[in-house]
């Protein structure tokens, strides 16, 4: 797909604009893709922060993405697990810049800003889709909560332990007395499921990982399920409840006999792969090494006859 033929291009800009260093990039990347001729959007919400003339004020709805080319993000991984919520629905693909810590779902770092925005308008770039998980709560049939994920949805202890039966594809898989549960993805294998104790799974891999956190239990290993199963979290009535998070960022209540069901999503997100851009298209072990500082000192490689 030639993208650079498009005779109007839009590309929605959003900022951490508590972050100053954001701020100024937002303004960089606007300015550059403006002088380049296309039609720029930053959220209303930001605007004031962000004060760049000659960009398209929008709603923060996710009607801002709509019919828009690309999303450029600049922030973290938070920065970007929020502008998911706008660009999902929109079937817009992501491009991160990383203004954060480990940003491992950032596409490039500041210091390739210049770059990356080349790389936008010359349309040098590819997109993949990442799996997103649909979760549902009910109690006593009652719904409670209706939503997605693209890293993971965590069934929480509020104050005291929770009291939980883990269930795979409609059958008991085991009981245990934990802090929580997490159901997660390949891309939110290193999120939160990483820090609970579970595996990295490559995101090109197809499959749900089940990780309990804390549990007190002889089999509370991390699991790795078909992406076609479904996963359920019942919270045992006469027990405390509980609480659902989302991606860290959406929270609902779950009382005591809630049941929290996890597949994989109707609708991925989708990121933008830059061509050419140091740091960004690499390998996905590539990726670990440099983003968790892995060592590999003494490496030699496959040796050539």
């Amino acid at each position: 797909m030639n993208r650079t033929s498009r005779t109007q291009r839009t590309v929605l800009v959003t900022a951490h604009t508590g972050r100053e260093a954001a701020v100024e990039s937002a303004r960089l990347v606007i300015n550059r893709l403006i002088g380049a001729g296309l039609t720029v959007r930053v959220l209303d919400v930001e605007a004031a922060e962000i004060g760049c003339a000659g960009a398209e004020v929008v709603p923060g709805d996710p009607s801002a993405a709509k019919d828009a080319e690309v999303l450029i993000v600049l922030g973290g991984d938070g920065s970007l697990l929020r502008s998911a919520e706008l660009a999902r629905p929109a079937g817009t693909p992501l491009l991160g810049v990383n203004l954060g810590h480990v940003g491992f779902l950032a596409e490039a770092e500041v210091a390739d800003l210049a770059s990356a925005v080349d790389g936008v308008v010359a349309g040098r770039y590819d997109v993949e889709e990442r799996m997103t998980i649909d979760v549902l709560a009910r109690q006593n049939g009652q719904v409670i909560a209706d939503t997605w994920a693209l890293n993971e949805a965590s069934v929480e202890k509020r104050d005291r332990m929770l009291e939980v039966v883990a269930e795979i594809d409609g059958r008991p898989l085991s009981r245990w007395g934990c802090d929580g549960v997490i159901c997660a993805t390949p891309t939110g294998s290193t999120a939160y499921a990483f820090s609970a104790g579970g595996p990295v799974v490559w995101p090109e891999v197809e499959a749900l990982l089940l990780v309990p956190i804390s549990a007190h239990a002889l089999f509370a290993r991390p699991l790795v399920v078909s992406p076609r199963s479904t996963m359920a979290v019942e919270i045992l009535p006469d027990t405390p409840g509980g609480v659902l998070w989302c991606d860290g960022r959406r929270r609902f209540d779950l009382p005591s006999g809630s049941r929290v069901e996890v597949r994989r999503g109707a609708e991925p997100v989708r990121l933008a792969r830059l061509h050419g851009v140091e740091s960004t298209g690499a390998p996905f072990t590539d990726r670990l090494v440099a983003k968790f500082e892995l060592p590999v000192q003494g490496w030699r490689g496959r040796v050539r006859p």
